[in-house]
């Protein structure tokens, strides 16, 4: 009966120590960065659409939503260029004022085909990111779910280990002096079980140098930054009577609770990492599919903004 006993705990020891292997030592490098640091004309920094002047010509033709991106991308003054133009030709059509506005079409649309090139860009690199945060949490999740599966069995073994002893100590003679211990031994081994099953977490060693979620949380673009300037504008302008999408994108991480232990997830998340459990990699994937999400609406303003232009030719 003992050495039965004894054969349940050591199956019990066995499986609580397997699934050891180092996740750490599968960890991939971070290759989802992109290698352009935006050397174009659209790595300027536009000042907010409320504080300029928009000459009445153009403003007549555009959407305020239009415009706002059009300032996004450094476009007002090749539109407000392109209406004067035209207005000229209403009285000069010469040649070369046509082959000038074919010109300026030319360059305005080049802008908005670069610029949604460039959100392509970024939001490849977040759902980079989010594919390879995603693909470390499945794989502990399996592990943790193999475990669980042994453990099942561990504690259906260890009862019927119980069962058995408790029949071959009825059995015998020795009732009085055997049963109790039976009873004590299949007690402890169902509790040790079931602790380890409470207890079956695994965290990884996750680091990040590159780190576009920082940027949001704090609202301060990083050196080597992962969003452009204008991409940069479109996620932090706000107007007197709006919050930025920043804003919007932090309360939402905040009231749907993906910052979980905040004080020790906000170093943990916004700064270099650590240890991350399996539940906490989810919810930093989650953030970056919101973000990316948010970062995709933008191609929207440009799409209307392209069809308004098309619309003035």
């Amino acid at each position: 009966m003992k050495r039965l006993i004894s054969y349940a705990f050591t199956f019990i020891f066995l499986v609580s120590c397997t699934g050891s292997k180092t996740i750490q030592s599968m960890m991939p490098k971070n290759d989802c960065s992109q290698k352009n640091i935006f050397q174009n004309p659209l790595n300027t920094t536009p000042k907010p659409f409320h504080e300029i002047s928009i000459d009445t010509a153009l403003s007549a033709q555009l959407s305020q939503e239009s415009l706002n991106s059009a300032n996004a991308i450094g476009l007002v003054e090749l539109l407000e260029e392109y209406v004067n133009l035209k207005r000229q030709i209403t009285t000069n059509n010469s040649l070369e004022n046509r082959l000038q506005l074919l010109e300026l079409s030319q360059k305005i649309t080049q802008r908005i085909n670069l610029a949604s090139l460039e959100i392509s860009a970024v939001a490849s690199e977040l759902d980079c990111e989010e594919e390879g945060i995603t693909q470390i949490a499945e794989y502990m999740k399996s592990l943790e779910g193999d475990k669980e599966t042994k453990l099942t069995v561990a504690a259906i073994i260890a009862g019927a280990s119980g069962a058995i002893a408790s029949g071959i100590v009825l059995s015998s003679n020795k009732v009085n002096s055997n049963l109790e211990y039976v009873g004590i031994f299949s007690g402890i081994s169902e509790a040790i079980i079931g602790a380890l099953i409470l207890t079956n977490k695994r965290k990884v060693d996750y680091f990040h140098k590159r780190n576009a979620l920082q940027e949001i949380w704090y609202g301060k673009q990083s050196e080597g930054s992962t969003f452009p300037p204008f991409v940069w504008y479109y996620l932090t302008y706000e107007n007197p009577n709006e919050k930025s999408i920043r804003t919007q994108i932090v309360e939402r991480w905040e009231n749907f609770n993906e910052l979980g232990d905040k004080p020790n997830n906000i170093k943990k998340y916004f700064g270099l990492g650590g240890k991350y459990s399996t539940e906490e990699l989810y919810n930093r994937a989650n953030m970056f599919d919101q973000l990316e999400s948010y970062i995709k609406l933008l191609k929207q303003d440009l799409t209307s903004l392209s069809v308004e232009f098309e619309s003035m030719k």
